[in-house]
């Protein structure tokens, strides 16, 4: 990300802050069994404002501090360790590449915080997301309460810098746009992929493995999250992610799977029928699906608040349930009593952007929140109709169909920026034909 757009951003945060100092870690190093750790991947808050990708880095922001505002602890050069784990920026590195104004080696950092914390009124810090890092501030804090009898003064307000971040981060800005429009574009071909070489006799697995070779060869390190390839019963397992049967003739597919680049996710699902071709029940159950989820992309648009697409699917999902025979009564009871969360029962959709599931509010003093232009969001109803149904016919049963993209708000309204993956019925086996 450009270096200049990436210190506005943190001249944004400090406009905020007004005084005070920001303390942003990056995620620790996790292991994963014996002497192997997890893939590392930077904490996105830290990210946000810094682009730094290594390891044992913390941010530091202090407005109006001669010496620099921005102050970054990072790992120094180190020839050996270079040699078994990978490349440093170093403190030279950290100072021209990613523009700190100072930058001190991660293992003085006990020596060098604690003075930057002397005299400050306040320190704006997320609490509660590294433990282990909460107990090392807290240290600091009380070593310059130490020296009150020096005349020196310790922070007397801590501040959630979540308040701050992540109002930001809900907004996209063109640059946060150009990476997230690359992500859903690389995720788009693995499910147009996936929808190309789908056979019954495969295995979960094997389409999975087309899912992150495409991701990977596109320039995604990571999944943005584990997918989910889930073929008839296992279609009906929200999160199932075992990925590890038989599909089926005559079964359905849903796939919930993105690309993550440079830190942005995206987030497609697909369903689609096994052998290319629909049956007659999961064509009446998929046109409502289609029907719901396109009727809630109509509602992202400005001025509607956040609830009125889920409002809007749930709908169009109950009146269909009513019309092939689910259920029974009236869509206005069905909905006043959730009975339609027998098989509909989460939400339409969620922010997208460095998280897969991103931060910011959903609601502004108890009020569904606003759309505005440059919010990002999922818009992904579903039906699910698991073997043993209560009142429901066998022949419904194992029908488990969601359908979800990533949304712009725009200014005039929105831009659906996983367009490329067929989503209509006759698209659908059309390109499984091929």
């Amino acid at each position: 990300m450009d270096t200049k757009f990436l210190e506005k951003r943190r001249r944004d945060v400090m406009d905020q802050m007004g005084s005070g100092v920001a303390i942003l870690p990056t995620a620790p190093i996790r292991n994963r069994n014996r002497d192997v750790n997890f893939p590392f991947r930077p904490d996105s808050d830290f990210y946000y404002v810094t682009n730094f990708s290594e390891p044992e880095a913390v941010a530091v922001l202090v407005p109006g501090r001669a010496n620099g505002e921005y102050i970054l602890f990072c790992r120094k050069k180190d020839t050996e360790k270079e040699i078994w784990d990978g490349r440093r920026a170093g403190l030279q590195g950290a100072k021209d590449i990613y523009g700190a104004d100072d930058a001190f080696a991660i293992h003085d950092i006990d020596e060098i915080l604690p003075g930057l914390l002397e005299n400050c009124d306040k320190v704006f810090y997320s609490m509660g997301r590294y433990q282990e890092f909460d107990a090392r501030l807290m240290g600091w804090v009380n070593e310059v309460r130490d020296k009150s009898r020096t005349g020196v003064k310790a922070p007397g307000e801590f501040v959630d810098l979540n308040h701050i971040l992540h109002e930001m981060r809900l907004y996209k800005r063109p640059e946060d746009i150009r990476v997230m429009k690359r992500a859903c574009k690389v995720s788009a071909q693995a499910h147009k992929r996936a929808m190309q070489i789908c056979r019954p006799g495969m295995m979960e697995y094997e389409i999975e493995a087309e899912l992150l070779y495409i991701f990977k060869r596109n320039g995604s390190a990571f999944p943005a999250y584990p997918s989910i390839v889930g073929g008839g019963a296992n279609s009906c397992i929200l999160h199932y992610t075992q990925n590890d049967a038989e599909l089926k003739d005559g079964d359905l597919l849903l796939i919930d799977a993105g690309a993550e680049i440079d830190c942005y996710a995206a987030d497609i699902t697909r369903t689609f029928p096994v052998n290319g071709k629909f049956s007659g029940q999961q064509r009446a159950v998929y046109e409502i699906v289609l029907a719901a989820q396109l009727a809630a992309i109509d509602q992202v648009k400005p001025k509607n608040q956040w609830n009125n697409p889920h409002e809007t699917a749930v709908r169009i999902l109950t009146e269909g349930f009513v019309d092939i025979g689910l259920l029974k009564g009236s869509a206005d009871d069905l909905i006043s009593d959730e009975t339609y969360k027998q098989f509909y029962m989460h939400r339409t959709g969620h922010w997208l952007g460095m998280d897969v599931h991103d931060v910011g509010d959903y609601k502004v003093d108890d009020i569904w929140r606003l759309l505005e232009p440059g919010m990002t969001m999922t818009v992904e109803p579903g039906v699910y109709i698991p073997a043993g149904s209560k009142g429901v016919d066998a022949r419904w049963w194992n029908i488990g169909i969601r359908i979800e993209d990533d949304v712009l708000v725009t200014r005039e309204g929105n831009e659906v920026l996983t367009r490329e993956v067929p989503k209509s019925i006759d698209d659908i086996e059309a390109l499984m034909k091929q």
